[in-house]
């Protein structure tokens, strides 16, 4: 259902997010891995995804991501294939966080 006014809009079709916020000894050498992973993260169920970093640390990554549902997320960051390439990627000590939306909306001016 989709409500509507003036001044915002809401959306209640529900999706199931990740947060993963972690360390990373270089942010190239990462990204270059991350996006090598774009297909695998796509078969595994992730369906959009933000990469965003600390204000003043340049090495302090967060990965936020929508999945098809938490149980393939998790299975895909549980997996040892990943375990693996976080280690070759330099991620230090990742902390995942599995979300559900409550509500999501658009607020107009």
């Amino acid at each position: 259902m989709v409500m509507k006014n003036e001044n915002y809009l809401v959306c209640d079709i529900a999706m199931q997010y990740v947060l993963i916020i972690h360390e990373v000894s270089d942010y190239e050498a990462w990204k270059k891995i991350f996006d090598n992973a774009a297909g695998i993260r796509k078969e595994a169920g992730e369906r959009i995804y933000q990469v965003l970093k600390y204000e003043n640390e340049p090495n302090k990554i967060v990965h936020f991501s929508a999945w098809t549902s938490i149980t393939d997320a998790r299975k895909f960051f549980e997996s040892p294939q990943l375990v693996k390439i976080r280690e070759e990627a330099g991620v230090k000590a990742p902390e995942f966080i599995y979300l559900d939306e409550l509500e999501s909306g658009k607020l107009y001016s």
